[in-house]
């Protein structure tokens, strides 16, 4: 009889052999404060005291300066975002880790004082969010984006190809795409975000093209073994709603499949509150997809055994316990108290709240 899996389980999953099943989420914090938007030496410190991770997935990283939506946050489409981010690989990998790069493009989520020339944000349709975008002059509100035009769109999709060839000449051990919580992807697969009548709207399939395009093109680059996605189906995050979850993402889930993907990470639930269970739409959901399944959101020690133990995931990612906890692998371990972050420094600011909580002693 094979041994039971456990959280802290050696596993290897596409391309990547990782030193345990537990996963650093990508977490914002808007620390590439700098004309260029690339990360520093302070980047560097902060990924590297993480390392232990079985996998880090860096934070949502913009693909174009179309697709910034926050202050501060780095890219990986200029030659010094690339440097910046090379030595943020070569000190993760230098301490031991794997370290993979999330690709981002906000679409409607964002403001014009974030856009090139300061235009309008873009999105599959002149939708309104419900949001504030934060800026260098803090929150504020979102405007009725600017629907693209179809022409526009294998721009946006070679963006994605561009950037993943980025992320592998920065060193990265592979790619996420962001196709999660309300973002450019997530707005093209959801009705009451896609009211489009072209090729991109109406049909589950047509509003799930514009994925599947992103998602081949990424691959063409990285290879499969090296490319996860992001997905958050029964979410609404940034004010995109579905009227039929379930229905929409069991044909995109089970497409997944025919990709061999590194995995799928999977937001469950509505992200930020508790844990959903699971039953329900989320086990109709799981049960879709035949490959390495990350599993995110609002995950406890406790959790985390009984998800790993049980098959529902393979892998778990823990998002804000990693900001106050650096060796929070060890401290799952060792069942140990966890420090709590300090809030006010999430988002901005320098190395207090980043880099200053320490490991546990002894």
């Amino acid at each position: 009889m094979a041994d039971a899996r456990t959280l802290f389980d050696t596993v290897t999953t596409g391309a990547l052999t990782l030193p345990n099943r537990i996963v650093m989420a990508p977490l914002t914090r808007s620390r590439a404060d700098n004309p260029d938007h690339a990360p520093t030496a302070m980047h560097a410190e902060y990924y590297a005291q993480r390392a232990s991770a079985g996998l880090i997935i860096a934070e949502a990283t913009q693909i174009s300066p179309q697709g910034q939506g926050y202050a501060f946050t780095p890219g990986i489409h200029s030659e010094a975002q690339v440097a910046g981010w090379r030595a943020v690989t070569d000190a993760v990998h230098a301490a031991g880790g794997r370290i993979v790069l999330q690709l981002w493009h906000v679409g409607r989520i964002s403001h014009p004082s974030l856009q090139p020339g300061g235009g309008l944000p873009v999105a599959p349709s002149a939708v309104r969010p419900a949001m504030k975008a934060f800026t260098p002059d803090g929150f504020v509100e979102i405007p009725t984006p600017r629907a693209l035009d179809i022409g526009e769109i294998p721009g946006i999709v070679e963006d994605y190809r561009r950037a993943a060839a980025n992320a592998l000449a920065a060193g990265f051990d592979g790619v996420e795409v962001h196709a999660a919580n309300g973002y450019l992807i997530d707005q093209f697969l959801r009705d009451g975000t896609n009211t489009r009548t072209d090729a991109y709207g109406g049909s589950v399939d047509n509003r799930a093209r514009f994925l599947f395009e992103v998602l081949d093109a990424v691959v063409a680059e990285a290879g499969a073994g090296r490319t996860g996605i992001r997905l958050s189906p029964l979410s609404p995050s940034n004010d995109a709603h579905e009227s039929d979850p379930v229905g929409t993402f069991s044909p995109v889930i089970e497409r997944l499949n025919d990709y061999g993907l590194a995995y799928l990470h999977m937001i469950e639930g509505q992200t930020r509150a508790p844990h959903p269970g699971f039953g329900g739409d989320l086990a109709a959901l799981r049960r879709l997809y035949r490959g390495t399944y990350m599993a995110n959101n609002s995950y406890d020690r406790a959790l985390a055994i009984r998800a790993v133990e049980s098959g529902h995931a393979d892998l778990i990612a823990f998002g804000r316990p990693f900001i106050a906890n650096p060796d929070l692998v060890e401290r799952l371990r060792r069942d140990a108290p966890l420090a709590e972050p300090d809030q006010a420094t999430f988002y901005g600011g320098g190395a207090r709240g980043y880099t200053d909580y320490p490991a546990l002693a002894g």
